[in-house]
């Protein structure tokens, strides 16, 4: 499996999540209750799934890879991609701090959380089409097979040594119960 393949797979992962964010958004916005855990374990994959393992991988393996390829950080997609990452670390930010809010009893705190969640949803979508469709066909025919497979493993050493045995699973685990809630 290509480092690349391996990427688009977790997108899948993540865009799941972005329908349970569309659900649980629509929830909120109509004053309905939602467990406050739930929006605490949805920042939780939010930032340990996305953005420590998945965008962790790009940022720190794919991307300098590419750039040895001669593909630009600055002015190119890989730049844009960057940018993306920055303001959906701050929308999760905010829905993280709207989060806490609702878990202390401020309801109208649910709001903010949905539309800092939807912003961040569409963000994301878009994002993932583009690293699918642009970014990732142009790693594919620049990175040689045998940084490919060096990716791979890199691939397979931040699972264990950053995001933790197991804790992959743990996500899936959530995203289905999730599911079973809310979709």
């Amino acid at each position: 499996m290509k480092p690349t393949d391996i990427l688009k797979n977790e997108h899948k992962g993540i865009l799941f999540m972005l329908e349970v964010v569309e659900s649980v958004s629509r929830k909120l916005e109509a004053g309905e209750n939602v467990p406050a855990e739930h929006l605490t374990k949805i920042v939780d994959f939010i930032r340990g799934f996305a953005d420590k393992c998945h965008h962790a991988k790009e940022e720190d393996l794919l991307f300098p890879a590419m750039e040895k390829t001669g593909i630009p950080r600055q002015g190119g997609p890989i730049g844009v991609m960057l940018i993306e990452h920055t303001e959906g670390r701050e929308l999760v930010r905010k829905m993280n701090e709207a989060a806490e809010k609702y878990a202390a009893c401020d309801r109208k705190a649910g709001v903010r959380f949905a539309e800092n969640a939807r912003r961040y949803a569409a963000l994301l979508s878009q994002h993932i089409h583009k690293e699918d469709n642009i970014l990732y066909p142009i790693a594919d025919a620049r990175l040689s097979p045998q940084i490919q497979a060096a990716l791979e493993k890199d691939f397979e050493r931040v699972e264990e040594e950053v995001v933790g045995a197991g804790k992959h699973e743990e996500y899936h685990r959530l995203l289905e119960m999730l599911e079973k809630t809310y979709c």
